[in-house]
């Protein structure tokens, strides 16, 4: 029994690696589908989302059957709640990916980005790769030292969502009604998706060392 039980535990945190390599494959095709208006890649995104969707369902599903025939402890019961919450924030992701793309179809065949904030956007989108792809190696290899250059990631980009508003409130901005609501949607979009990626690197921490005040390394960690 404990071969068997061991085996859905390494099958769960296999899971978890496919569904944030989807995520990282979903929050890469919607920038591009932002940055260039390609519809057709917008529309890809949005459906894949659904498979998104269906992976935390089951992994959820595989999780409670897990507790409740298991009744795991100490280690393992970690291990599973950690899969739980960390689904979750994926899947979330997954939903944020979605929603650039939508904004990206929703202007086509003009591109959603007004101009004078492509830079701001370019470096959203990039940064947001990287915390998706750190996240993707980071539930593979458990190295800590991802989790930290995450953490950096989203400190990057809640200071590029601050230049969002910097760019609408501080100078002249002639912009339309629409444009404002897309910028304001679309740096929201890129914020939340570093913090969702932070919480997964926190709980990876937090399953590695067994410690939940030992979450990042205090020199990169904001408090909170």
């Amino acid at each position: 029994m404990r071969d068997i039980f061991e085996a859905e535990l390494t099958q769960l945190g296999e899971d978890l690696v496919a569904m944030s390599g989807r995520v990282e494959q979903a929050i890469s095709s919607a920038g591009i589908a932002l940055l260039t208006a390609d519809l057709q890649l917008a529309e890809s995104v949005i459906a894949d989302d659904l498979a998104i969707d269906a992976l935390e369902r089951d992994l959820d599903d595989r999780c409670v059957r897990l507790l409740a025939q298991q009744q795991p402890v100490a280690t393992d019961l970690r291990i599973v709640v950690s899969a739980l919450r960390m689904s979750a924030s994926l899947e979330r992701m997954g939903d944020l990916a979605r929603h650039v793309a939508q904004v990206a179809r929703a202007r086509y065949p003009r591109t959603a980005v007004p101009v004078g904030t492509e830079a701001t956007f370019t470096q959203m989108q990039d940064a947001a790769v990287r915390v998706a792809r750190r996240v993707t190696t980071l539930l593979g290899t458990r190295d800590m030292a991802l989790a930290e250059s995450i953490q950096q990631d989203d400190d990057l980009l809640d200071e590029l969502h601050s230049d969002t508003f910097s760019a609408m409130l501080s100078g002249p901005w002639d912009r339309s009604p629409q444009e404002t609501i897309d910028v304001t949607l679309l740096g929201r979009y890129y914020e939340r998706f570093g913090d969702h990626g932070v919480s997964v690197a926190r709980r990876m921490v937090y399953l590695v060392t067994g410690d939940p005040t030992q979450t990042m390394d205090p020199a990169v960690v904001r408090g909170g």
